[in-house]
């Protein structure tokens, strides 16, 4: 029992008055797309793959028009649940070595600019507090990890493929989005000595609603419709970030190991033909 149960219980103190003045460890959690970046980064990746012949030239055009549909009004859970069983048939048998290869070599053309100046600034801010900075997406580790540590995160919680013989089985392993993203969050914080209620969390997305509600600070940024009514009926901030920035001065080239290393690197690519499918299934080409 900590000092501050004791007090709500009524009980004495359990904890010795030195424990007590132990700073408590907060974070700061941002969703990546249209909160950090100002575009999806899953769709972005649509023409290197294309370029590699793993996706025909319809799943390009698809996804051009995806991206301008989803800066527009963003994508909700029945999308969302599309886009993770659409993963599962579209990823199945791709080389793992292939795609490190791709995202290794395209990275720096697709993600600069992205980084919204705004982001970065309450990033810097974050940590000047003291607080480290998560960031906590539903695209793939591939995309998510080099980014987060362009921007000075602490740590990056991203959606992970199931890998077996050099190939993707097409299952993921992880999927960080809705309640997965809670699941993460609670478990980092668990092991880091986190205390929710003290922390920060920052999404566009009415999907991300329960990471909202997890902190003692949740934030919206360039909120979706639903989220701008929820935010306004639970009083929270809202936030307008629009001046994305050159990101290729603050991402180093990926080391021949990083690449290497990166599981589920198809992740994002897979998300970009996803979500494409489930935005426009209603719309002919």
């Amino acid at each position: 029992m900590t000092a501050t149960d004791a007090a709500a219980d009524g009980t004495a103190a359990a904890v010795p008055a030195a424990d007590a003045e132990v700073p408590v460890r907060t974070a700061a959690f941002f969703d990546l797309d249209k909160t950090v970046i100002a575009k999806s980064s899953t769709l972005a990746f649509s023409k290197p793959f294309f370029d590699q012949g793993l996706i025909n030239r319809r799943t390009v055009l698809k996804s051009a028009y995806a991206q301008f549909l989803f800066l527009m009004s963003g994508a909700d859970h029945e999308q969302m649940d599309r886009m993770r069983s659409y993963i599962t048939t579209m990823c199945t048998g791709w080389d793992v070595e292939q795609i490190t290869s791709i995202v290794g070599e395209t990275l720096h053309d697709i993600v600069d600019p992205l980084v919204f100046a705004e982001a970065a600034n309450l990033i810097a801010d974050h940590k000047l507090c003291g607080r480290d900075v998560v960031v906590v997406s539903a695209s793939g580790e591939e995309i998510v990890a080099p980014i987060a540590r362009a921007i000075g995160a602490t740590h990056a919680m991203a959606t992970r493929m199931v890998v077996e013989d050099g190939k993707y089985t097409g299952e993921v392993a992880f999927y960080c989005y809705g309640q997965g993203k809670v699941d993460a969050i609670r478990e980092l914080a668990a092991r880091e000595g986190y205390s929710l209620e003290h922390c920060y969390a920052y999404s566009d997305s009415i999907t991300d609603l329960p990471m909202l509600e997890s902190v003692g600070h949740p934030t919206v940024v360039n909120p979706d419709r639903a989220l701008r009514k929820e935010a306004g009926a639970r009083g929270w901030p809202v936030r307008t970030f629009s001046r994305p920035v050159p990101l290729r001065d603050r991402l180093p080239a990926p080391s021949g190991a990083a690449v290497a290393t990166t599981v589920a690197v198809g992740a994002s690519a897979l998300a970009a033909g996803a979500l494409t499918y489930s935005l426009l299934r209603r719309f002919a080409f």
